[in-house]
């Protein structure tokens, strides 16, 4: 049954999930229509050299028109650009209009749309709920404090409450297709006996949260906004997200956007191998 619920978390109040459920399709919808263009997606650069495309800011600006209509006052910090200052209030959305540009500009299909209700921790931030549209297959991942984590799309594949896994050996280890180094291997080495799963964007993270797999370490640079999302929906499936400590990952959104090393994983039992790989 899909209903809105009161998150139980001190400062944040009762939101309207459809509503933020709706505005990633409509995200999506406005990212296919560039998808779908028989012409060659044009590709610029921003500051940090990564690429932006017209569908990054046309999905960023139905996500901020859509946000800033259900929760007026609260501030977005956007891939593309920020509403309002999160210092000043006690939640803020977190947003990535396109996760995964790089796949998007690939035309593989294996890009998202990553929207996330955050609450301050002290000068520190957690993910309380989540949302992560898949475009292309129109599979959505939602999931928080308060909201079961749920899987929804196509009548073949949707509708089904999102649970963690508990698969037996071989390890299935879900890797990025762009970005994998030396780090990555060993600590793929380390476990043994695996299956790698090759995927791109936040996907790998919700194939941890639906029990599709089991383990997803991410040595190579990220940003807050790129799994904060999946991270409430992980959370909420039974997962973990965590940094290099072992602890729960938490997340700048003022002075340093990009994360340290994370580990999303099926349950606990790799925690104290992944520690060890990183000191």
């Amino acid at each position: 049954m899909r209903t809105n619920c009161r998150i139980t978390e001190p400062g944040v109040r009762m939101i309207d999930h459809e509503a933020v459920v709706t505005i990633a399709l409509r995200a999506g919808e406005a990212i296919m229509e560039v998808y779908n263009k028989s012409s060659p997606v044009k590709v610029t650069k921003k500051d940090d050299d990564s690429p932006l495309t017209e569908a990054d800011i046309a999905a960023h600006e139905v996500i901020v028109k859509g946000l800033s209509r259900i929760e007026p006052g609260t501030p977005i910090v956007s891939e593309e650009g920020r509403l309002g200052d999160p210092t000043t209030s006690e939640t803020c959305w977190l947003v990535d209009p396109l996760d995964g540009t790089k796949e998007f500009v690939k035309r593989n299909g294996m890009f998202t749309v990553n929207i996330a209700l955050m609450a301050r921790r002290k000068e520190r931030w957690i993910p309380v709920f989540g949302v992560v549209h898949a475009p292309v297959s129109k599979v959505t991942w939602l999931g928080g404090l308060g909201h079961p984590a749920e899987r929804r799309g196509p009548s073949a594949s949707g509708g089904m409450l999102v649970r963690s896994s508990l698969a037996p050996e071989p390890v299935r280890l879900v890797a990025s297709g762009s970005h994998r180094g030396e780090m990555d291997e060993k600590f793929a080495a380390s476990l043994g006996k695996y299956d790698l799963i090759r995927m791109g964007s936040s996907l790998k993270a919700c194939a941890v949260a639906e029990g599709s797999a089991d383990l997803y370490p991410r040595f190579g640079p990220t940003s807050c906004w790129d799994i904060a999302a999946a991270h409430a929906v992980v959370s909420s499936a039974g997962g973990l997200v965590i940094d290099p400590k072992g602890k729960t990952l938490d997340y700048d959104l003022i002075d340093n956007i990009l994360n340290p090393h994370f580990m999303v994983a099926a349950d606990e039992r790799w925690i104290e191998h992944w520690v060890k790989c990183n000191y």
